[in-house]
């Protein structure tokens, strides 16, 4: 008899596993601890890569369903200086590898692909007891349980399932980001809509740097990264979006007004995200009944790959048990022995943030698009 599976987490990881398995005819359910699909805005642009999120889809049979969603022209990519010279203008010319979608538009077509109540939302997980024989007992916050003999965490950075496998914990990289919008930029903000390119443009300087994508409608998504303590941005209040707005601006004073613009005319407050990653090495020693996918098992900071990894894993899982349906250990032992390695050797091969906004940028980001 095939083991249904519980997987927490309604994430790109969680649903694509949820689907590859749909696709081999073995039900799961999806728990999330957010009340609906529309909680929150889902992010911006993801690079969906051929050599892992594009397999990802196919195993799941959802290609033509991504390829109706890719945003066209958006793997152009413009750097520019501090004064908004621009010192690389690289086009999209339909050729790159990594198509741009929506993170909101591709959990969406995950979510419309799952049979109907496969997700089952508010439900957040309590804790997890082990019963044995590769059974766990999870218990959510309104004090139900569930009781499954394959449980999968795809929880994201705190993942609740990791704590029964492993002890490590994320730890702050030193860099975070402040993130806002700006609606309709070509009508709404045209001078710095007109700065940036078609796809993704980035200024930077040792330390510290302003990221801006293009989206849907000619809206604007912009970051500020900034490499500070933690105690630095605790000391500012976000509750007050434009005290907060305004301390971010003072470390770019002497900045080109157009790329300041997309701090200071941010339409929505401004949001801080604390980057955190786990150690390179991560891994765990094999639990009967349990795994991990994403960043719940390998948790880095912002490199493009983290989208990917999380969909390649739950796609690689869901085969992997297609495979092994009556023999679930086997099917979970194939799986983290090539994901260990395989999320090692992406975090060795990615530039991290400390790389980004080191002390040479933004000649070695040149030196590397000149080089690829």
């Amino acid at each position: 008899m095939t083991t249904h599976v519980t997987i927490i987490g309604a994430g790109l990881g969680g649903l694509t596993l949820a689907r590859v398995l749909h696709v081999h005819g073995i039900p799961s359910t999806v728990y999330e601890a957010e009340p609906s699909a529309t909680t929150r805005t889902q992010g911006g642009l993801l690079d969906i890569r051929d050599y892992n999120g594009q397999l990802a889809l196919q195993a799941a049979d959802l290609m033509d369903e991504f390829r109706a969603i890719v945003l066209e022209g958006r793997q152009a990519m413009r750097v520019l200086d501090r004064d908004g010279k621009t010192l690389l203008d690289l086009p999209d010319d339909g050729t790159g590898g990594s198509p741009e979608v929506l993170r909101g538009e591709l959990r969406q077509l995950l979510l419309d692909s799952l049979p109907a109540g496969t997700v089952r939302w508010g439900h957040k997980v309590g804790g997890i007891r082990s019963l044995g024989e590769g059974r766990h007992e999870v218990t959510f916050a309104d004090g139900t349980t569930v009781v499954t003999g394959l449980l999968v965490g795809a929880d994201g950075a705190w993942s609740r399932v990791r704590r029964p496998l492993s002890d490590a914990t994320p730890e702050y990289i030193g860099i975070s980001f402040v993130e806002t919008y700006l609606f309709d930029g070509d009508t709404r903000h045209p001078t710095s809509a007109k700065t940036l390119g078609a796809g993704a443009t980035m200024a930077l300087e040792p330390g510290k740097g302003i990221m801006a994508h293009r989206e849907r409608e000619g809206n604007i998504h912009s970051w500020v990264m900034l490499a500070k303590p933690r105690d630095w941005f605790e000391a500012i209040d976000f509750t007050d979006p434009v005290a907060a707005t305004g301390r971010i601006a003072r470390e770019f004073d002497d900045w080109a007004p157009e790329l300041t613009a997309l701090i200071t005319d941010g339409e929505t407050p401004p949001v801080l995200r604390t980057l955190h990653t786990l150690p390179a090495d991560h891994r765990w020693d094999r639990t009967p009944g349990v795994t991990l996918i994403g960043d719940a098992a390998h948790l880095t900071g912002p490199n493009g790959e983290g989208a990917n990894l999380a969909m390649y894993d739950g796609a690689e899982l869901g085969k992997a048990i297609a495979a092994h349906p009556d023999d679930i250990e086997t099917a979970l032992t194939e799986y983290e022995q090539a994901m260990f390695p395989r999320s090692a050797a992406s975090a060795a091969e990615q530039p991290d943030l400390h790389e980004v906004l080191g002390e040479d940028t933004p000649h070695n980001l040149l030196n590397r698009f000149a080089g690829s």
